[in-house]
């Protein structure tokens, strides 16, 4: 049953039930798969923040201020892909 989501609902009436058991079984699986990748891209997504935010105290510490105004949320709206260009963070 290697066919598309498309073409496995067209012909669902067709299965017997043993086929549509192991349709469930593989699409189970399938949607784990796609779950733990969601997860590790979060993990990852996770550690490249907490990078940022330590370069930014980093390069702030003898300026006076942990983080620039708006850094931490310009880092999140750049991470989920609405913010602006990282070479314009702290500026303003």
């Amino acid at each position: 049953m290697d066919q598309s989501s498309f073409e496995r609902l067209i012909n669902i009436q067709s299965y017997s039930d043993e086929e549509l058991k192991a349709l469930a079984a593989d699409l189970a699986a399938e949607e784990r798969e796609v779950s733990m990748r969601r997860r590790i891209l979060h993990g990852e997504m996770d550690i490249i923040r907490a990078e940022m935010v330590r370069r930014l105290r980093d390069k702030n510490q003898g300026e006076g201020g942990l983080v620039v105004d708006g850094d931490i949320a310009v880092l999140t709206d750049i991470l989920s892909g609405y913010g602006e260009p990282e070479d314009q963070l702290g500026e303003g």
